[in-house]
């Protein structure tokens, strides 16, 4: 695993999801009510909120948080309209950055995003320096020890999946973005409930990173899931689990 994926397995590792709870429901209420706001409040004619709902079910919010947040966006009132931002960089060690921001204060959400990235070895790009490097991906992610490897192959390509990756604790099974809700419907019907399922950002080719470079890419990565605008950001970076341990 690499980039985005790999960085979703060390939050785990570390237990960072839980203590980040606060902040993972402001970001999803913001995203909710940004997708209501685009495409209209009901999940199965609006693919992006659907997205979004099972995402924030994944996170454990609260049925009323997700349907107050989808509220908030389809009838406007008080409160700030969001708007998308892309940015493109470079992270320690040459790895490829995309970030996804939504943000009222464009000027605040780009300084914020160069310092995050100059002060942990990186810099900001021009647009389309990097966006070339990544294909969208579903992707859905089973604990290992919890379901029967081979009988979930065999339900995945049964339902359409593109691949499956194994590691040592998850297994991943990966899509074409236009196949996530059919795959992801077809394993659950099957029996098998993903602990996180979404569609992603994926890098077609991969960094790796070692000593320093690896230690500043991990701080770098924390830095920018703490910007409050920042909803998601993918890398293409790889660090194996022996270069992981040296900062457990």
């Amino acid at each position: 695993m690499s980039g985005h994926s790999k960085w979703s397995t060390i939050k785990r590792k570390k237990g960072a999801a839980d203590a980040k709870r606060g902040k993972i429901f402001t970001k999803l209420i913001r995203e909710l009510a940004t997708a209501a706001r685009i495409g209209g409040g009901d999940p199965d004619s609006n693919p992006r909120l659907r997205l979004v709902v099972d995402k924030a079910k994944s996170a454990n919010m609260p049925k009323d948080n997700i349907q107050r947040a989808i509220q908030k966006g389809v009838g406007g009132g008080e409160g700030a309209n969001y708007e998308e931002m892309v940015y493109e960089g470079y992270g320690p060690g040459g790895a490829a950055i995309l970030i996804e921001a939504l943000t009222d204060n464009k000027n605040r959400t780009v300084s914020d995003v160069r310092h995050v990235l100059s002060k942990n070895g990186g810099n900001l790009g021009a647009t389309g320096c990097v966006s070339y490097l990544f294909e969208k991906k579903g992707l859905l992610q089973f604990d290992r020890s919890a379901v029967d490897p081979d009988a979930l192959m065999e339900a995945a390509l049964d339902a359409g999946a593109a691949d499956i990756v194994e590691s040592e604790e998850t297994l991943e099974v990966s899509t074409e973005a236009a196949d996530f809700t059919e795959v992801k419907s077809g394993l659950e019907s099957a029996g098998f409930s993903p602990h996180h399922a979404t569609v992603s950002l994926e890098p077609t080719t991969t960094v790796a990173l070692t000593g320093k470079d690896a230690e500043q890419m991990l701080r770098l990565a924390d830095s920018l899931e703490d910007l409050d605008d920042v909803q998601n950001f993918y890398a293409n970076f790889d660090i194996s689990d022996e270069e992981l341990a040296n900062f457990a």
